[in-house]
């Protein structure tokens, strides 16, 4: 079941949401999956989306890893979603807590996702919690640089092309970790809310 818990309309008019439910489910352009360089879908975020989308998914992440070599965090891959009922996968590539300068490739991967998006002219996006699961990233950390980061992309880039970008967290930890990250940076009150499909 998915639950609304936060939307702000932040520069553009594009509205950024806070969304408790799976990402798997989510009937967007695009949904953001936490990868590695390598694209090897095996665990988390990853796993997830290869058991629901189907082995197609792996297929073409490897032919990318083929052509590009490994993936870098400012410049993530992209598939098409398989079964998913979204249109593509974007595979962002966040930091490993403890490997030097965290902050900024979070940064990267979240902005180099928008980038992508808007390339490849989408209206709508869904984010995972990158790097906060098994790579280790503190979440109320990776939550603030996130939430900066989106605000930071749609304020450099208003004749962006993206009216939805939407933060769909699995977890309780998770989910207050950025509701507090979003009520400090100002986004405004937090609450169940309706999401039109």
């Amino acid at each position: 079941m998915k639950q609304a818990l936060a939307e702000q309309l932040i520069p553009g008019g594009t509205r950024l949401q806070i969304v408790r439910g799976d990402l798997t489910e989510e009937r967007v352009d695009a949904i953001v999956n936490a990868a590695n360089a390598h694209l090897r879908h095996g665990g988390g975020v990853a796993g997830a989306i290869l058991r629901r989308g189907g082995v197609q998914i792996q297929a073409e992440s490897d032919a990318w890893v083929r052509e590009h070599g490994p993936v870098r965090h400012d410049q993530p891959a992209w598939t098409s979603a398989g079964q998913l009922p979204c249109r593509f996968v974007i595979h962002a590539v966040g930091p490993v807590w403890g490997e030097g300068q965290e902050d900024s490739k979070l940064a990267a991967a979240v902005s180099g996702c928008l980038r992508l998006a808007d390339q490849l002219g989408l209206a709508s996006i869904a984010f995972p919690a990158i790097s906060t699961g098994i790579f280790g990233f503190p979440k109320e950390r990776a939550a603030r640089i996130t939430l900066q980061t989106i605000q930071e992309y749609f304020s450099l880039n208003p004749t962006s092309g993206l009216r939805l970008v939407r933060l769909t967290l699995f977890d309780q930890e998770t989910v207050q970790a950025y509701l507090e990250a979003w009520e400090e940076q100002g986004l405004g009150d937090a609450g169940n809310l309706t999401i039109p499909e």
